[in-house]
């Protein structure tokens, strides 16, 4: 949810009503299950997840890398499983004006929802 408190955000849901409005969109955009399966297991089949701690000190930024996860067995099947269950999100990326896509945000620690094998390398 916007939060409408915030004066840019504000702002731009403004924007969105007078350009577009918050009504149904049409066409439906929708996902059919081949074009889904192969988009998602193409890009995360087997992959790293890196938890870091940030900093900027004079204005550089710095990272010390906490843990890594290896993560391989992508199952599509699972994928959908946890997208009924809530733990897979769909975000409409255009916080900056301009159209970033569409992406897919799993919650934090769900990873063996999605793939066989999940293992703590650092």
């Amino acid at each position: 949810m916007a939060d409408r408190t915030d004066p840019v955000v504000s702002g731009w849901l403004s924007f969105v009503k007078k350009k577009i409005g918050f009504g149904s969109i049409i066409p439906e955009p929708y996902w059919g299950f081949d074009d889904l399966q192969y988009a998602v297991g193409s890009k995360i089949t087997n992959c790293f997840y890196v938890i870091a701690d940030r900093k900027i000190e004079n204005h550089h930024e710095f990272f010390k890398y906490e843990s890594l996860f290896i993560l391989s067995g992508f199952s599509f099947e699972k994928f959908l499983q946890s997208i009924e269950d809530g733990n897979v999100l769909i975000d409409f990326d255009a916080r900056t004006g301009h159209n970033h896509g569409t992406k897919f945000r799993l919650r934090q620690g769900h990873w063996p929802n999605l793939y066989d094998f999940v293992e703590k390398a650092i």
